[in-house]
């Protein structure tokens, strides 16, 4: 990865090249700001690429959108769109769908650019895939002006999104948040390790899907956060803990089954860049939780 400073010191070609693709299709934007450098932090030189987006025409901006591919659409399923693209749809999910659900966004998108003449675009890296299709809908009861400004505004978070990736350097926009979790045993006063965590994301109230498991260390949290370096996608999640077994292994005697053996704690994202702790305080027979720090 590029620091800002290598950028600032680069040739004409090079910058271009290599933020070329931060805006879909569009190396004009970076061709636009070349010559203001140096840019003292990465958050200036994503404030300079939007001002050139703004600045530009309305023609040059409506290209700029029609760009974008449709969402789970036939050119993203033959992968014939840009890598960020293919990257940014697979990490919702949109390369493995039922037959159905690309029937479903056929016809979405079909009626998204019948209504306002370009592709529906969402920064789909916020988003869990019912926020997805929640938006999705809301989005096609908009006035064509106010949809046409809230797509740019989607076009701006892709477009951070994809700088913080490739250029490191000084006051990077944030794009990331994080899940995490620690778990205490109130009935010993420790933290409880060897306790098996799964978080899944609700995409139904029939459909949970599984984002990732854990096993807590001797601090009673998990080495790396659940979800961590990317946005948390928006959505309500269900955090499941395998305290059970850790209360069989510490406290011999309890009866059989356990009063707890899997604590489930469902809880929403609403932020996709803000930090979501969630703890279980547990002993033998209750349980607690809040969002910590």
């Amino acid at each position: 990865m590029p620091t800002l400073d290598d950028l600032n010191q680069a040739s004409h070609g090079t910058f271009v090249t290599t933020l070329g693709a931060v805006f879909e299709h569009a190396p004009w934007v970076a061709e636009a700001v070349a010559g203001q450098r140096p840019f003292p932090t990465v958050a200036a030189l994503l404030a300079a690429m939007r001002g050139a987006v703004e600045a530009a025409s309305g023609e040059a901006r409506l290209a700029l959108l029609s760009n974008h591919p449709e969402l789970a659409g036939r050119a993203a399923r033959d992968g014939a769109i840009a890598p960020d693209s293919i990257a940014e749809q697979a990490s919702a999910g949109l390369d493995r769908l039922p037959e159905a659900e690309y029937a479903r966004f056929a016809a979405l998108n079909g009626a998204y650019r019948q209504a306002f003449g370009f592709p529906f675009i969402l920064c789909i890296k916020r988003h869990g895939r019912a926020s997805l299709m929640r938006t999705f809908h809301a989005r096609l009861d908009s006035d064509p002006e106010s949809e046409r400004a809230t797509a740019l505004t989607e076009v701006f978070r892709i477009a951070a999104i994809r700088l913080g990736a490739l250029v490191s350097g000084a006051e990077a926009p944030r794009t990331t948040g994080r899940i995490s979790t620690h778990v205490l045993d109130t009935a010993s006063g420790r933290p409880a390790p060897g306790v098996a965590v799964e978080l899944h994301e609700w995409v139904s109230e029939t459909e949970t899907a599984l984002v990732a498991r854990a096993v807590t260390n001797a601090d009673g949290r998990t080495d790396a956060p659940l979800i961590g370096g990317r946005p948390v996608p928006i959505a309500a999640y269900d955090l499941r803990f395998r305290i059970g077994d850790h209360f069989r292994a510490t406290h011999p005697g309890l009866p059989e089954p356990p009063f707890l053996d899997i604590v489930s704690l469902r809880f929403g994202v609403a932020d996709p860049e803000g930090h979501y702790h969630v703890p279980l305080v547990a002993s033998p027979w209750s349980y607690q939780t809040y969002r910590g720090s």
